[in-house]
Formats: C-alpha cells, sequence, structure tokens
C-alpha cells in the first residue's frame, strides 16, 4: 500500500488532517507538518512543488504564521492539502514529501503567547467540592454557574506530548502539623484536559463575542496539566495555583482544525442559572463538541472522561476571558479544566478517581494514589467524523522522573 492508501476507518485519514511541527530522520530542521495514517506531509514542500500560494505559511519551524492567517487561509489550506492527498494527478507530485510517522522528531507545535486554564466540568467541580468542602450546602461555589472560572498560567513550561516531566519540589504541609516542609511532591497528579488555541489576535479594550469565537480559534488539542496536590493545598489561598501547577503542562503534537470537527459538535448540557447577555448562547450554533477521552496510567485505562458533558463551552471561555477587555495573541493556549462525567469511571484527576487518596486504584503493576516516579500517563480520543469514520485526536504521553 502507498502512504494515500490509508486503511477504511483510519481516525487519522484525510477527514482529519491536523497539523504539527516536525524534523525528517537525520536533520534539525523543523517545519510544517500534516499527519496522514501514519505518515507525516511535509506541508511546505509539497505546497512549493505545486505552487500553492500558502506556500510561505506551511514552510516554517512553527504553525504561528499560518495561526495568524486567518479563517479564509485556514479553509483554504484544508480544501488544499485534502486534495493534494486524494486526487490522483497530485499524488505523484506530493509522495516524496511524505514521511514515515515513526522517523521524524514531533516539537512544540506553535509558539506559546499565553495560557489560561478554566473549570468548566461541573462534574469536576462539585467532585473536588465535596472531596474538601464536605459540609457545604452546595459543593459548587455561589459563583460558578455564572461565569467560566479560569486562571493564568506558565505558558513556558508548556512541553510537548513525549516530555518527561520532573517530580515539582516546593512547600507542603504535614497533616497535622504547623509549620510546612519543603521537599518533593507526594501527590502528583493528573489533568485530562482539551486545549483551544488561538490564532487571529484582538485588539487591546475589544471584547471577543461569542459569534466570533470560530474566527480566532483555530483548532483544539488534548492537554494533561499535571497538578501537584500537596503544593497547590498550601498555597493557593487566597490568590490560587501557582508552583502547584506551574511546572509542566503537557500538550498534543498534533492541533486538530475545528474544520475537521463539523460532525461532533453538540449542545452542551441544560443551564440551570440565567446567564448575563455576553454568556447567553441560547441563540448561538451548538458549541459543545463529543469527544470521548482515555486516560491511561502505564498502558492500564483508569478512566474515559466524555467532553461533551462541559458545562462551559470553548466559546463562552474566550467570551468571558475578553470580555474585560483584555487581549488575544496568536499562540494563546486555554485549557478546559479537567473533564470528569457523572460517573466514577469517568474522572479526569486522580483526586477524583481515588477520591484524595481514600480509594487506590488497582492497575496491573500495583495500586495508585497518585502518581510514582517512572509512570507514564497517556490521554487519547476521538471524536464522530463524516460518514460514521471517527476523528482521531493526538495522544498526549508523559513520564514521571525524580527531581
Amino acid at each position: 500500500m502507498t502512504p494515500f492508501e490509508v486503511p477504511e476507518g483510519d481516525p487519522f485519514g484525510p477527514h482529519n488532517l491536523p497539523y504539527g511541527v516536525f524534523s525528517p530522520a537525520g536533520s534539525e530542521h523543523r517545519t510544517v507538518g500534516v499527519r496522514l495514517g501514519d505518515h507525516v506531509l511535509d506541508a511546505g514542500a509539497a505546497a512549493r512543488a505545486l505552487g500553492s500560494p500558502y506556500a510561505a505559511l506551511l514552510a516554517r519551524p512553527t504553525l504561528n504564521p499560518l495561526l495568524a492567517a486567518g479563517r479564509t487561509a485556514w479553509s483554504d489550506v484544508r480544501r488544499a492539502l485534502t486534495a493534494w492527498v486524494t486526487v490522483p494527478s497530485h499524488q505523484e507530485t506530493v509522495a516524496p514529501f511524505l514521511h514515515p510517522l515513526s522517523s521524524v522528531t514531533l516539537h512544540l507545535p506553535f509558539e506559546v503567547a499565553d495560557y489560561v486554564d478554566f473549570y468548566a466540568s461541573e462534574n469536576h467541580a462539585r467532585n473536588v467540592g465535596q472531596i474538601f468542602r464536605p459540609d457545604a450546602a452546595d459543593s459548587l461555589t455561589p459563583n460558578w454557574k455564572h461565569l467560566p472560572i479560569g486562571y493564568h498560567g506558565r505558558a513556558g513550561t508548556v512541553v510537548v506530548s513525549g516530555t518527561d516531566v520532573v517530580r515539582p519540589s516546593g512547600q507542603r504541609r504535614v497533616p497535622g502539623e504547623d509549620a510546612p516542609v519543603f521537599g518533593p511532591s507526594v501527590r502528583l497528579d493528573i489533568e485530562a484536559e482539551v486545549g483551544f488555541v488561538v490564532g487571529v489576535p484582538s485588539r487591546l479594550g475589544r471584547p471577543v463575542p461569542l459569534a466570533d469565537f470560530r474566527e480566532h480559534v483555530f483548532g483544539l488539542c488534548l492537554l494533561n496539566d499535571w497538578s501537584a496536590r500537596d503544593i497547590q493545598a498550601w498555597e493557593y489561598v487566597p490568590l490560587g495555583p501557582f508552583l502547584g501547577k506551574s511546572f509542566a503542562t503537557s500538550v498534543s503534537a498534533w492541533i486538530t482544525p475545528l474544520d475537521a470537527l463539523e460532525e461532533a459538535r453538540v449542545r452542551p448540557p441544560e443551564r440551570t442559572h440565567p446567564l448575563l447577555p455576553y454568556l447567553d448562547d441560547s441563540e448561538e450554533e451548538p458549541g459543545g463538541y463529543d469527544l470521548r477521552i482515555s486516560v491511561a496510567v502505564n498502558g492500564h485505562v483508569v478512566s474515559e472522561p466524555p467532553f461533551s458533558t462541559m458545562y462551559w463551552t470553548a466559546a463562552q471561555q474566550l467570551a468571558h476571558l475578553t470580555v474585560n477587555g483584555a487581549s488575544l495573541r496568536t499562540g494563546d493556549l486555554y485549557a478546559s479544566g479537567t473533564v470528569s462525567g457523572p460517573e466514577p469511571g469517568q474522572r479526569g484527576s486522580l483526586l477524583e478517581l481515588t477520591w484524595n487518596g481514600r480509594d487506590p486504584l488497582e492497575l496491573p503493576d500495583g495500586k495508585r494514589t497518585f502518581l510514582e516516579d517512572g509512570d507514564v500517563v497517556t490521554l487519547s480520543a476521538w471524536a464522530p467524523g463524516p460518514h460514521s469514520v471517527r476523528v482521531g485526536l493526538g495522544e498526549v504521553t508523559g513520564r514521571i522522573v525524580a527531581g
């Protein structure tokens, strides 16, 4: 079979075509690549060979120029790429620019400008509330149903899938003690999330309305926002996450364009509280996405969180992020927050899966409450695509190493 003959039902067929950045075998040269099955197309080289007007955008060491080009360019490039890998008259020209996926090195696909993490799953928020505020009349905070809660993170520690995660050290307080101690985190956790990548910037002082979401956001990817729960618990009052979160955030090497996920769009869960006008999406196109996520620890699936259950949509998060006039930059990344479903086997963090360590997970290699050195965590996902074919999302994997 040629690289163009992708097996029927392959989630990375020509209906998908996610974008990344790669170096060919034996080279340090980085360029934009597009995944087709188990191969990577050098998009810039193919564009030059076929005389595409977008060759300059694609022959770059990062996706940022393409991200900044806007929706018309995104649509044009996607149509061209689809033709290059499906129309026989193009395939002879394109074939030399296809590389086996196993032979290339994948890199962080875009330069991250700013990073924001949200808290958009009601199931996750209620679980966390019940764990830490078991006597509260309502496990949600009073503001939760009125706005997407979030915080600004650290862009410089966003890393590509496959990068080792060094166990962070910091202050933590041992239960029963008044003073903190310093040392490696002993409650290292995961957060299964979805990240959204901003392409077109916005002007300072100009909020981005719900209807403009697709004019600014290029695509999405899986994201693991690693969390040191013991460091976080000691430091987060009154200003929120800091060292317990900023040491590493892992993202997929592949960014799936929103245009590949048209069949996966769904309505979000029914809203139980009236929304202020800038967040009211009752008259907007469906803002949720039906993404089926799997979380594996050392190759063993421990959870399958459904993204379709997220209360706040990516469009609402973008609208809230900018409603005070904060501007967007090309390469901004914002994350959904932990994805958790209503069932115990759908929780997106070990904090929830083990109920803060009370109920250890039974894995083939032993019990786990939180992560141990050497553990490998992998997030994978798929979404419904055209003609019942799945759209695969690039996986996110990371191995814990001692600090």
